[in-house]
């Protein structure tokens, strides 16, 4: 049984103190005014709380102790004069320990400011970094009085200022988005042309080399994996790996100091602000994926870093019949408890900071189900999406959530509110299915290639609530994705014996790597057959860094602790065929609004012209009729998409309209005819779009309605016939 403990701050003989005033409970964190530095931070059931200094070699400064006095609204705040940017610093929080009732009060903890902008160092792994005694029979009962001061990060106080020069938001509309979800580190760590000491850092997106990269490839808006300061995982330490991703955080306004080239007294945030403004003027926006869901502390045996520590119950989703345990829908040991106002005003105060302060565009939210859970359900309309909708800031940015996390209940994909996107996995797995040729109905394909209205059409969300990718950074790469039917994690120290099928991928006839030129030249045309589907399909098209360039993980579907050419982008062996090709599809799309439609497909004909604004046709050019949509099975058919029934408006008020084209898919290994539409179509058809040849040009030769076409097996084609 553990005793109850109480914990105070205790000043040893030697300690002086030195001047400190009140100060005020606002702005929360550490806040420079010139003369000196305002520290608040939030704490309902501790019973005291102490600031600690620290030099610049980051040894506690002797004889110094901030006994924090002024308390108000269970915010600490206390007056330093004198201090400036570069500080560093902590806190000690004392209280009751009492793990049992969610209490876990230790002052031998140094703590991380929640609020810190900046974070100088990285976490050492040391027993002194929990709470209770390693090794102890009662576990985290136990009581630990090893100082961990030597092995936390320290928080910095910054100076905010910033010349933006007149820096401008792109604000570009979600139907002309492209999304190129990318890794800091591992976008430029292998690129020759980035000079090494700014390789894998912000200022090495900067670069114009990688600029002008995402410009030619057609990107609006790059998405990083995470970049809040996280904490790499014991377990991957001692094994020699790291956790990659990020999606550990730490500090949720704080930019992660090793992508940093200039330092890490808060020279981090400068060389962030710097990076984003550089994208800002190519016009490509900042898309950040956080993770606010859960924190780096863990469950129950995990360290004690800052919320724990601060006010465990305060902060954190407890068993509400045994507060010595976490609930978990992360599957990382806890998770935020959104319903508390002061967790949901961190999150909110960070994502205000991050628009705010480091002019990012959007977020991309991590299991973004666990931030809408009211108890043990999931509810769309919790506070925090109520919050963000009211939220003059946060709401007019772009707001993507990944609707799912692992608990029973925390699948809500369709079920966003009204400006969010969402991850559409749905259509992942429909096209990969397709194209390796599952038995996929005709009717789930239709509804994937049109923007999903079966999840989003209704609560008046439109076709760009759908974001489409094909790959993410968690599963197989695309060229993966047609080498491999197994996960290959040897690397990550997984048993493989399994065999299970990973990513609903298809080899093309042979595990890995081949030297048959037939299965080469297939899984060649299966990435553009992948790729045109995808970036014909209404909605907003991701794609992921490395993709375009036949980037391999070598069968590796988890690389989450690769920090390595695993997982970096090798530009030394980039498949420049595929490279031009997805630009130029790219390219197609941009120039062709029939693909980027702001508003659902009626089915129903269009003002002007004697047909539908998209037809569902046979190979022998015949419409669908209803009753096939659900039994037939989606391997060779037919799109029609008139130009003319668009149905929107350019931003000066004109009708837009598009040539007509014709998309004709055949998801069978042998090749098929295809009879071109009736002459209500359209009379005048020229291919643009051969995915077996590689080709995306208009070719000069012409057909006319009713002519028949010679479809290669496994390919896409696409016809366009001028607008009148």
């Amino acid at each position: 049984m553990n005793q109850h403990i109480e914990n105070e701050l205790v000043q040893s003989p030697e300690s002086v103190e030195i001047k400190a005033c009140p100060g005020k409970p606002f702005p929360l964190g550490a806040t420079w005014d010139g003369k000196g530095v305002n520290f608040s931070v939030f704490s309902e059931h501790a019973d005291g709380m102490q600031l600690c200094l620290f030099s610049d070699d980051n040894h506690e400064k002797e004889n110094v102790v901030i006994k924090i006095e002024e308390v108000t609204h269970h915010i600490w705040h206390v007056y330093v004069p004198d201090l400036g940017p570069g500080q560093r610093y902590g806190f000690r929080a004392s209280g009751r320990y009492e793990p049992e009732n969610g209490h876990r009060f230790n002052p031998n903890k140094l703590l991380i400011d929640p609020y810190s902008k900046a974070l100088d160092g990285t976490l050492k792994w040391d027993e002194a970094v929990f709470c209770y005694q390693a090794g102890a029979p009662d576990e985290d009962l136990s009581f630990s009085e090893k100082d961990s001061a030597a092995f936390i990060p320290k928080s910095v106080v910054i100076d905010n200022r910033f010349d933006w020069e007149n820096d401008e938001k792109p604000d570009i509309p979600y139907s002309d988005t492209i999304i190129y979800e990318a890794h800091v580190r591992g976008f430029t760590m292998l690129h020759k042309d980035i000079p090494d000491y700014i390789k894998g850092t912000y200022a090495g997106i900067a670069h114009e080399v990688s600029i002008n990269y995402l410009k030619e490839l057609g990107i609006t808006a790059i998405e990083l994996l995470p970049i809040h300061h996280f904490v790499a995982d014991q377990q991957l330490i001692e094994k020699g790996l790291t956790n990659y991703w990020g999606y550990n955080t730490l500090g949720f306004f704080a930019p992660d100091a090793r992508y940093s080239s200039s330092g890490t007294a808060g020279e981090q945030v400068i060389e962030f602000k710097k990076m984003v403004k550089a994208l800002h003027k190519a016009g490509i926006e900042v898309i950040l994926d956080v993770v606010y869901n859960h924190t780096a502390e863990g469950n129950h045996l995990g360290p004690t870093l800052s919320f724990r520590g601060l006010d465990n119950a305060s902060y954190y989703r407890l068993c509400a019949d045994d507060q010595r345990h976490y609930m978990d829908y992360t599957g990382t040991g806890n998770t935020l408890n959104v319903q508390l106002p002061n967790v949901l005003a961190l999150i909110m105060d960070s994502l205000r900071y991050w628009i705010t302060e480091m002019h990012v565009d959007g977020f991309r939210f991590d299991l973004a189900a666990s931030l809408a859970r009211t108890l043990e359900e999931t509810d769309s309309l919790s506070s925090f999406f109520n919050i963000i909708y009211q939220d003059p800031v946060i709401s007019q940015v772009k707001l993507i959530a990944e609707p799912w996390d692992i608990g029973d209940q925390g699948y809500m994909v369709g079920k966003f509110p009204v400006g969010w996107g969402e991850w559409n996995d749905k259509f992942r797995d429909h096209i990969r299915d397709f194209w390796r040729g599952g038995d996929i109905n005709l009717c789930e394909f239709a509804h994937r290639f049109t923007g999903s209205p079966d999840l989003y059409q209704g609560d008046y969300r439109r076709p760009t609530a759908s974001i489409n990718f094909l790959t993410a950074h968690d599963g197989f790469t695309l060229n993966d994705l047609v080498t491999y039917n197994r996960k290959h994690n040897l690397a990550n120290g997984e048993d493989n014996k399994d065999g299970a099928e990973a990513n609903n991928s298809w080899n093309c006839g042979v595990e890995g790597p081949s030297a048959d030129q037939e299965i080469i030249l297939l899984r060649h045309k299966q990435r553009r057959n992948l790729l045109t589907t995808m970036f014909l399909s209404q909605g907003v098209p991701m794609l992921v860094a490395g993709d375009e360039l036949g980037r391999t993980q070598n069968g590796n579907n988890n690389a989450y602790c690769q920090d390595n050419e695993i997982s970096w982008i090798n530009w030394e062996s980039a498949d420049l065929k595929l490279l031009e090709y997805t630009r130029s599809l790219i390219q197609f799309c941009n120039d062709h609004p029939s693909f980027r439609r702001r508003r659902w497909f009626q089915g129903l004909p269009v003002t002007g012209t004697e047909s539908n604004d998209i037809l569902w046709l046979h190979a022998d050019g015949s419409t669908y009729s209803d009753p096939q949509w659900d039994i037939e099975l989606a391997k060779t058919f037919g799109v029609y998409l008139n130009g003319k029934g668009i149905r929107c408006v350019n931003w000066d008020g004109k009708r837009i309209t598009d040539d007509s084209f014709y998309i004709i898919f055949n998801s069978e290994e042998n090749p098929a005819e295809f009879v071109l539409p009736s002459a209500e179509c359209g009379d005048q058809w020229r291919i643009v779009i051969d995915s077996s040849e590689g080709f995306i040009s208009e070719k000069d030769e012409e057909f006319k309605a009713g002519h028949t076409l010679n479809v290669p097996g496994r390919s896409v084609m696409v016809l366009k016939c001028p607008i009148d």
